[in-house]
């Protein structure tokens, strides 16, 4: 109980001290200026962090996009191949576009007639900064009867790239992926 009221004591004395000789209490310039320029220091490293982060997100879901709409594609030519699908005499069993891919075609094996979907949704080159297009559009097309080294459209859809040209983190362009 003495210690409390002896701790009160002091308090007191301390505010008739500061209020005497207005000692007023806080950060001075100096102390300021250090702070924030410690918290420069680390924002500047911390940015190319972030920017790293960001471009390996979207090489992922690069990744990820390839990989979907391509084993699509191979579900639909093997769909085709085994004439689960309707396919043209002179065709070569892939898609002709990728909507194909989403919209589904008709089923041979299901006796009422329904449609069979290889794609829920179709996904966007994450590479493409076009976010006006269609996601059918951001995608660079190769058809069957194109060379490997120069992809070009034509009647079906045999591979896809991204229209990007710039170098991943791995050093391979984007649009040899």
């Amino acid at each position: 109980m003495r210690h409390w009221l002896h701790r009160g004591r002091l308090l007191q004395r301390e505010r008739k001290i500061t209020t005497n000789h207005k000692i007023v209490r806080g950060f001075t310039l100096i102390e300021l200026m250090v702070s924030l320029a410690i918290l420069a220091s680390l924002a500047a490293a911390l940015l190319p962090m972030t920017e790293f982060m960001a471009r390996r997100h979207q090489e992922q879901e690069l990744r990820d996009g390839l990989r979907e709409i391509r084993t699509a594609i191979d579900a639909y030519k093997q769909a085709a191949d085994d004439g689960a699908i309707e396919k043209m005499l002179d065709a070569s069993g892939y898609p002709a576009n990728l909507e194909v891919l989403q919209t589904g075609v008709a089923n041979k094996e299901n006796v009422n007639g329904g449609k069979r979907v290889f794609l829920r949704r179709l996904p966007r080159d994450p590479m493409c900064n076009c976010p006006d297009t269609p996601a059918a559009e951001t995608w660079q097309l190769r058809s069957y009867d194109s060379a490997f080294d120069s992809p070009q459209s034509g009647e079906d859809v045999f591979d896809i790239t991204s229209t990007n040209t710039e170098e991943g983190l791995n050093g391979i362009p984007y649009n040899q992926w």
